[in-house]
């Protein structure tokens, strides 16, 4: 019966065990994984000045071209705003702006200059499938942002830029809530290592005496 509860406690222990390291594990390639893909956008954000903006006045347009494809008729909403005492574009997020500019290379390199205006989309709603969803998506957000008329935007140090983002994808909130579970998995594995080694260290000096 002794030799049962021993074979037993054995094999909780290393059960225990395995689960503590790869808990561990887990989180390094979390930290890994991280390090290499959010780290570096975060480091190479230039919108880390945070400024008020002031609503001037926001326009819903259709659009017809996304990243250089065709796709189904979409619902753009443009606004304009101003921060810092100029005037700018507000776009919802980097990635708002990125898809934007892309779109712009590819439009003037086909048409040789074509008006920019008609590209310039603040808010691109997420699902493209439903025009009428889509279409109340991009009202409810005009909704908001006139009921606010003033709020937290951000912007960059660099002269002429004539572009704020409502948020930021890569922030200092963003990544600190990226690190919490796998910091939280680390620190679990490294208690539940520690209490099964406490727990042998225990059971050798129980024996001993």
């Amino acid at each position: 019966m002794g030799k049962k509860l021993v074979m037993a406690q054995k094999r909780g222990e290393t059960r225990a065990l395995c689960l503590g390291v790869a808990m561990v594990l887990c989180a390094v390639i979390t930290y890994y994984i991280l390090g290499t893909t959010m780290l570096p956008l975060y480091q190479k954000s230039v919108w880390t000045q945070e400024s008020m903006c002031h609503l001037i006045e926001t326009n819903i347009r259709d659009q017809e071209h996304l990243e250089g494809k065709k796709v189904p008729q979409y619902p753009c909403l443009w606004v304009n705003v101003s921060s810092v005492g100029r005037w700018a574009v507000l776009y919802h997020t980097e990635d708002t702006r990125d898809r934007n500019q892309q779109a712009l290379r590819k439009r003037d390199f086909q048409s040789h200059g074509c008006s920019r205006f008609s590209l310039q989309c603040s808010y691109i709603p997420g699902s493209l499938d439903n025009y009428q969803m889509a279409r109340a998506d991009v009202e409810k957000v005009r909704a908001k942002l006139h009921e606010r008329r003033v709020f937290d935007c951000f912007s960059t140090t660099r002269e002429n830029e004539t572009s704020v983002l409502y948020q930021r994808l890569y922030g200092p909130q963003t990544l600190l809530f990226s690190l919490f579970w796998p910091t939280f998995l680390l620190t679990g594995g490294l208690l539940v290592i520690a209490m099964v080694k406490i727990n042998q260290s225990l059971s050798i000096l129980a024996a001993q005496k």
